[in-house]
């Protein structure tokens, strides 16, 4: 086991504090006349090879970008999608309801539209269609005029949908990224770094990634046949990297420089979906991914939660800037509507579950309720499991006595796998997902006895990844060392996200100065080490995580403190904080 940080072997949130690097001999072999300390001991607990720190610290497309035609089929996709265009064919874009899905989707409809092709667009709604292309969905795009669709983000696994469209000489190419059977559908094209045949390595992308290779893929044969007026794929980059930061997949390599221009390119190449919702939204560039996962893509997830699916994909396609600020005034109000709703389940939910002090016995914790709201128990079950450090499901039973459910897992615990499990045991009428989150159906009188089931089922993987959750804490500091240089250092070793997490930072024997409870269960703070020397803080969701108590209690003692440093500049001026993650009484 690792030696603890400061001794700290529970902390308030009972956890143990180590170092992400493991040891300080390995911070030695990035040292050198270019690297400094803090960057040293950052590239070392992300385990960057020393010979690879150049090309990790100024990721260049050109660097990782492999030939598309290393995906399978994305030489067919091209070829069918082009014959089609130049046919005169009406192409629809079937989009998964997710920033992901919205991002593909917007990307195929510009580039189209650089060549005077229209292309439709089909988001199926949560919470009637599913997810996912259907028979009736197939049907609709062929009564309305359609010859081809193209699925993003989804399409890889709905074989009896797929049969259902050559029935109806549909033509189908599918763009996706999920992982699926051996059992290829029938369609005319299907480029999935995922499906098992696929020998790219490229299972890593987001189905933006996947999309932003078939418009390469496209440009590509679009110069075979002579065309030399081609759109700029650097411009679409900034969809591609929205996408891919939202669908939380791992910032490495490829991922890692699509995000990193990417966001340069959302920041300086005008789109107006992105100018409008970031005005609503009271946001200004240069973007972080801190905009794109945390301002922006929740904005542009509401409309497939609660609101018109669609819309999300309308908003980053459109040219017209009146259509822009309309979708992103509507997505901004659904959006506060959806924090509404999400407050009200998750405190509903809270009071179900209890108090974490009450779940010693449990390994899943699973709060079931009539009325809530299937688009919303997603982010409800990740809130809770943050906050009593167990998988939770949640689950939402309809007038029916259905209930649809979302779970979110642990690191090293595939509730997925445990899910598909309780599906073939008979105890649910669907489910299925990966291993940190995964969905289900299941009749209301078979909640119990499924509770019963995976509790049992992932009991030992619980047990065991209870055990190794640490916080891992990449440098020791002093209040002075934090300031303009240090968040410099900071976003050079960024972006972060997925596989490359943000920097945490300990200081130790602090007191607490001052302590304020902020509308929303947060704590405005001010901490001074032995020498006077002032840091300033803020603690999210103080109530939630179970620090308000050491926070707020007027005789706490010295503390150890752990967060993440942020730098915001409002009306010219700047602020850096430490965004509190973790305390630990000294």
């Amino acid at each position: 086991m690792p030696d603890s940080v400061l001794n700290v072997d529970a902390s308030a949130r009972g956890r143990k504090w180590v170092f992400r690097n493991g040891s300080e001999e390995k911070v030695e072999d990035y040292l050198n006349g270019e690297t400094d300390l803090i960057t040293a001991r950052l590239l070392a607990g992300r385990n960057i090879a020393p010979d690879d720190v150049a090309d990790f610290l100024e990721p260049k497309i050109r660097k990782y970008m492999p030939d598309p035609s290393e995906l399978q089929d994305m030489d067919k996709a091209a070829v069918v999608i082009l014959d089609a265009m130049k046919a005169g064919k009406r192409i629809a874009i079937f989009a998964d309801y997710d920033v992901d899905g919205a991002t593909s989707a917007a990307q195929l409809i510009r580039w189209g539209r650089h060549f005077g092709v229209e292309f439709g667009l089909y988001v199926p709604d949560r919470i009637r269609e599913g997810y996912g292309p259907s028979e009736k969905a197939f049907h609709t795009l062929k009564e309305q005029g359609f010859d081809m669709v193209i699925t993003v983000d989804c399409g890889a696994a709905a074989r009896s949908a797929l049969i259902s469209a050559q029935d109806l000489g549909l033509e189908i190419v599918v763009i996706d990224h999920h992982l699926m059977d051996a059992d290829i559908p029938p369609c005319a094209a299907l480029v999935n770094p995922n499906r098992p045949d696929d020998t790219s390595g490229l299972g890593f992308l987001a189905a933006a990634g996947v999309t932003f290779m078939v418009l390469a893929g496209l440009n590509r044969e679009m110069r075979r046949r002579g065309e030399n007026n081609l759109p700029n794929l650097m411009d679409f980059l900034g969809l591609t990297a929205l996408g891919t930061i939202c669908d939380v997949v791992p910032l490495a390599e490829l991922n890692r420089a699509i995000v990193r221009q990417g966001l340069k390119v959302m920041s300086n190449v005008y789109n107006p979906g992105v100018a409008a919702l970031s005005d609503v939204a009271n946001v200004s560039g240069p973007f972080t991914t801190y905009h794109a996962g945390y301002v922006l893509g929740p904005r542009i997830n509401a409309g497939g939660r609660i609101g018109q699916a669609e819309m999300g994909a309308q908003l980053l396609s459109t040219e017209n800037t009146q259509t822009a600020y309309h979708h992103a005034a509507e997505l901004d109000r659904v959006n506060a509507e959806r924090k509404k709703i999400q407050e009200q389940i998750l405190y509903e939910a809270d009071e179900a579950v209890g108090t974490k002090e009450n779940m010693v016995e449990n390994n899943v914790v699973i709060a079931a309720m009539e009325g809530w709201h299937p688009g919303i128990i997603g982010i409800v079950a990740g809130r809770l499991k943050d906050q009593v450090g167990l998988p939770v499901i949640v689950i939402g039973i309809d007038d029916d006595g259905i209930g649809k459910g979302s779970g979110r897992s642990l690191k090293g615990v595939n509730l997925g796998e445990g899910i598909k499990a309780a599906k073939e045991a008979g105890l649910l009428i669907s489910g299925g997902g990966h291993a940190m989150a995964a969905g289900l159906t299941v009749k209301a009188e078979k909640i119990q006895e499924f509770e019963s089931f995976i509790q049992e089922y992932l009991r030992a993987d619980v047990e065991k990844a209870r055990g190794e959750i640490h916080l891992k804490v990449d440098c020791l500091l002093r209040p002075t060392a934090v300031n303009s240089e240090l968040v410099r250092l900071i976003d050079r070793v960024g972006p972060y996200g997925a596989g490359n997490p943000q920097p945490v930072f300990a200081f130790d024997n602090m007191r607490i100065d001052y302590a304020e409870r902020l509308r929303g269960g947060h704590i405005r703070c001010a901490f001074a080490d032995s020498e006077g020397l002032r840091l300033n803080a803020i603690c999210f969701n103080a109530e939630e995580n179970g620090l308000s108590e050491i926070l707020l209690s007027k005789e706490p003692g010295k503390v150890h403190v752990a967060g993440r440093i942020k730098q915001d500049s409002w009306k010219g001026r700047t602020k850096i904080d430490l965004q509190i993650v973790d305390v630990a009484k000294a």
